[in-house]
């Protein structure tokens, strides 16, 4: 009885279990069924918990969404399951949020899904207002990726040392500033951790907390300042299981190495990437840390770090290296022994290391091992000579980058059995002859580099016969001719085409019409003499916007410029200048809101500057001197335009007034409305030209950035312009010169005074106008002048005797005014020629032959040296002012004062008996 007892219960037992599993079954077949729990719904069933899920609707509300790629996290009851948003994961075991996938690149792709694939590079998708708290919700969550969501500079919240379960966090980029966060020191179960490209303050202490992450692999604190942790090679080896350090731009200082730092039982014995990239390690003891890994090592990168002397042997015993970077180091030479045994390494940076010799020797030091399994050899920017070598030995070779070296002599025809080469950059060299035909068998080329040479000849279509990947083309700065049938199809589809000074003309090349990927075109200075025909701007519409560069200056192309150029909305700079442009300029330039620089001299528009140009608020540089350009010149420039650098609108026909407006262009450091109309005064608000009144050290060039297809791409402009007479080209140091020039105009009234606040000016040009009044007394203070033309003016009074104290000029013109007197005498003054100060028949003394008389050098000018001189009347006054509060301010007291009076009386008697007293005592003394 009692066993049948047991087996009903526990058959009860089975049956209450039955029902329970087949209850829950019908609740995952039918949802409408619903137990109540919270995370089932009536349409399906929702995996997301409902805290989780507010916990990150509050995160959201931190975030600024301008592309509305979270539009998926809402409230809305078709969209209530959280695990579905874009960027999040959950467990599909417990239906947890585990996983929080925000970075940049997740979200690029989202972006690109939105965009159906037309997308234009975004820096950072989303913005961080703050942190939600709430994030603390998540207890379950492994790994958190916000990068690249730009949080400017506020501080990374304390509570993030408590997300305890995290695996996997990256902060990178994020903008996050203040100070550094140590607390992700109490994430103990971290096994990825990038803090990297933040704006932390100073980190320092790193041993108090990085060694308690002992399950770390990977470790990136890339641009922390570092540079007073000294002991922060002997923290890094407490991480027991570290493969990858990156510590790119931390200041880090030399490492001290103990003992105790490489013979750590408890440091990682499976370190295999480290990147010191651009920091200051200038002690060889860093080659003694890393002889630790001689098996273990696959990527080492010591790019920037000042090391000198010779590339160590103990490289050699690194054989596992694939990646091997010591570019920008100041290398003397190269230990002959130190990549004989590197037979795994794939690629190799040496640029910019100041190696010299011959290139074929350096070739003979790498291994045959070495040269077969070699794809990257970069060794750009050095001093190498002699010839390219046989380089056929290199079966794998992918990238080779010689640039900016010294070689000379042909480009072997052998180069074209490189079957494998993708990259080939030998640009900027001595090279000569014409090119090998064998090029066009490099049926992998994407980029080929052939610029800045001596080679010449022709290139035709069989030197691409088979470049059907090549994406890059420069063949600039070479004499060479590029003949090609009319009806050519090239292979290839080219994203930049940087072709300038190659003999293309004279008619416009018409292969390029099957172009149509291409975001970069330089064809200036080609030879070409035809009209520009109009399927060039016939593109279509993926065309339009993939174009960022056009240059076509330097050729002798005629046309009016099309309405449609408002397609061309990602233009960043727009060169047509020294052509035979015509026609008015379209207001559909108007429409180019992304460009920085317009150039149009030389060419023959006409009309007004047509006030779309507003809208262009990213311009920087505008020139469109030597046309045929009228009308009053725009107020619009100086309100809309304000980070322009350059404006140029010289030799035209504008005319009216100089705008007050013009002051506004606080940026400006090259302004020259010369030649042209302009009448009136000249704006006393001059001043407020705040580049021009800075003494400071600007970048010698002015460099613009844009984004190619993820690539961040550099160009310098260039200027021309009149300098001391003649006319110059400036690139590589136009950011240095700071100029005015209101030449041949019709400005009347006074210089202003304002003028001499601009102390950075180099150049200053006001001749031929109506100008009268005197010099101010100031100039003087234009300590940076090197330019000094106020010829053919009305200019009367003497030259102010601080224009002598200007060390710097070189060249001074005066004459042709009604300057009076004598030349004041100075180091520089009397070194001009006189006929640069002809035609003042009132001044006198050298370099003039008209000697002063004795009259003339005692006249002292009222304008000037009341003001330049120290001894003037208001020292007299003050000299008078001080003698009667000094001295009758004590003796007026003395006299009037009785008891005053007898207290210092008393005074200078007790005074004379202490004295005799003391005299005395000091007789005796020696006697």
């Amino acid at each position: 009885m009692e066993g049948d007892r047991i087996r009903i219960r526990c058959l009860n037992k089975l049956f209450r279990a039955l029902i329970v599993v087949f209850t829950l079954l019908q609740c995952a077949v039918n949802p409408s069924l619903s137990l109540g729990f919270k995370n089932i719904s009536s349409e399906g069933v929702v995996r997301c918990f409902e805290r989780e899920r507010e916990a990150l609707l509050a995160f959201k509300h931190g975030l600024v969404d301008h592309y509305h790629l979270l539009s998926s996290w809402v409230r809305e009851e078709h969209k209530q399951d959280c695990c579905k948003w874009v960027g999040v994961h959950c467990s599909n075991r417990t239906n947890h949020v585990t996983q929080l996938h925000l970075g940049w690149y997740s979200l690029n792709e989202s972006y690109s899904h939105q965009q159906k694939g037309d997308t234009w590079y975004i820096n950072y998708f989303l913005q961080g207002k703050m942190m939600s708290p709430k994030l603390l919700e998540l207890q379950h969550l492994k790994y958190l990726d916000l990068s690249s969501i730009n949080f400017n500079g506020t501080r990374l919240p304390y509570f993030i040392g408590s997300l305890s379960n995290l695996r996997h966090l990256d902060l990178s980029d994020a903008y996050f500033g203040g100070r550094f966060p140590s607390q992700v020191g109490n994430l103990t179960h971290l096994q990825y951790l990038d803090l990297g490209w933040n704006v932390f303050n100073n980190a320092e202490n790193l041993n108090s907390w990085l060694p308690r992450l002992s399950s770390l692999t990977y470790l990136d604190l890339s641009r922390t300042n570092l540079s007073n942790v000294h002991d922060w090679l002997e923290t890094v080896s407490k991480l027991p299981k570290l493969t990858n350090l990156t510590l790119q731009g931390c200041g880090l200082p030399s490492p001290v190495i103990h003992s105790s730092t490489l013979f750590n039982i408890n440091s990682s014995k499976s370190l295999a990437h480290v990147d010191l990239f651009d920091n200051q390690c200038t002690s060889p003891s860093i080659y003694l840390w890393l002889s630790n890994y001689n098996a273990s090592l696959v990527h080492l990168d010591l790019f920037n770090n000042n090391l000198t002397g010779l590339i160590p042997s103990v490289l050699e015993n690194l054989t596992s290296l694939v990646y091997l970077s010591l570019s920008l180091n100041k290398f003397d030479a190269v230990n002959p022994h130190s990549f004989s045994s590197l037979c795994s390494l794939q690629e190799l940076y040496l640029g910019n290391t100041s190696l010299s010799g011959l290139f074929s020797k350096f070739v003979q030091m790498l291994s045959t091992c070495v040269q077969n399994s070699l794809e990257s050899l970069y060794l750009y920017n050095n001093h190498l000579s002699g010839s390219i070598p046989d380089l056929t030995n290199f079966s794998s070779l992918k990238r080779l980058s010689l640039t900016r070296n010294q070689l000379s002599g042909t480009i072997p025809e052998s180069i074209g059995q490189l079957s494998n080469l993708h990259h080939m950059d030998l640009g900027m060299n001595a090279l000569e002859g014409v090119v090998s035909e064998s090029i066009g068998q490099l049926s992998n080329l994407e980029y080929m580099d052939l610029s800045t040479n001596a080679l010449e000849g022709v290139v035709s279509e069989s030197h691409f016969s088979n470049l059907s990947r090549l994406t890059y083309l420069d063949l600039s700065s070479t004499s060479l001719a590029l003949c090609f049938n009319s009806n050519w199809a090239p292979p290839f589809q080219l994203d930049n085409i940087i072709l300038s000074s190659c003999k293309m003309g004279p008619y416009f090349p018409k292969w390029l019409q099957t172009q149509n990927e291409y975001s970069y075109l330089d064809i200036s200075d080609a030879g070409i003499v035809d009209i520009l025909p109009s399927w060039f701007w016939g593109m279509t519409r993926d065309a339009y916007r993939r174009l960022m560069f056009l240059n076509l200056s330097s050729n002798n192309l005629s046309g009016e410029l099309p309405e449609c150029l408002t397609y061309f909305d990602h233009l960043v700079m727009l060169d047509l200048s020294y052509n035979a442009f015509s026609g008015k300029i379209p207001s559909a330039v108007g429409s180019l809101y992304r460009m920085e620089t317009l150039k149009l001299r030389s060419n023959k528009f006409v009309g007004e500057l047509p006030s779309s140009f507003k809208n262009c608020t990213s311009l920087k540089v505008i020139d469109v001197g030597n046309n045929q350009l009228s009308g009053p010149i725009p107020k619009w420039l100086g309100v809309s335009l304000q980070n322009l650098v350059i404006l140029m609108l010289s030799s035209n026909n504008f005319n009216g007034s100089m705008p007050s407006e013009l002051c506004r262009l606080t940026k400006i450091q090259n302004l020259d409305v010369s030649v042209n109309n302009i009448s009136g005064a000249i704006p006393k608000c001059l001043s407020n030209l705040t580049t021009l009144a800075q003494i400071r050290n600007s970048s010698p060039i002015l460099q613009h950035q844009f984004v190619i297809l993820n690539y961040l791409v550099y160009y310098e402009d260039d200027a021309t312009f009149i300098w001391k007479g003649r006319m110059y080209s400036y690139k590589n140091t136009l950011g240095l010169v700071k100029r005015i020039d209101f030449s041949s105009n019709r400005l009347t009234g006074e210089i202003p005074i304002e003028i001499t606040y601009l102390v950075g000016l180099i150049s200053l040009n006001l001749s031929i106008n109506g100008l009268t009044g005197e010099l101010p007394a100031k100039i003087g203070k234009l300590q940076a002048l090197e330019i000094l033309d106020l010829s053919r003016n009305q200019i009367d009074g003497r030259i102010p005797t601080s224009l002598a104290r200007i060390d710097r000029l070189s060249v001074l013109d005066l004459s042709y005014n009604n300057f009076i007197g004598k030349i004041p005498t100075g180091t520089q003054l009397q070194s001009f020629d006189p006929s640069n100060y002809a035609g003042n028949p009132q001044l006198c003394g050298p370099p003039l032959q008209n000697m002063c008389d004795d009259q003339q050098e005692t006249v002292i000018s009222s304008n000037e040296e009341e003001k330049d001189e120290l001894i003037t009347w208001g020292f007299y006054v003050s000299m008078a002012l001080g003698f009667i509060v000094g001295f009758w301010g004590v003796c007026g007291n003395l006299i009037f004062i009785r008891q005053w009076r007898y207290s210092y009386i008393r005074f200078l008697n007790v005074l004379n008996d202490w004295l005799y007293v003391k005299v005395i005592l000091i007789k005796r003394h020696f006697n």
